[in-house]
């Protein structure tokens, strides 16, 4: 899992257009401001989405999963 997503703190239940509205709020302004920094602002969503849809498939994965008694 992305550090970046992991700093987000943002639950694997939420839709992928929710955490990127999340993310986007968390960055500075002046980030947001310097277009040549765009292409840069593209791959760090694509990477905390990639995260996103990583964690869900996790979160599916445990709860699939029956848990044993010890």
């Amino acid at each position: 899992m992305s550090r970046a997503y992991g700093d987000l703190g943002v639950s694997p239940g939420i839709t992928s257009l929710a955490m990127l509205r999340i993310a986007i709020r968390r960055l500075h302004p002046d980030t947001l401001a310097v277009r040549s920094w765009r292409n840069a602002r593209k791959r760090y969503y694509r990477e905390l989405l990639q995260a996103h849809a990583e964690a869900q498939v996790q979160e599916m994965t445990a709860l699939a999963t029956p848990k044993t008694a010890n």
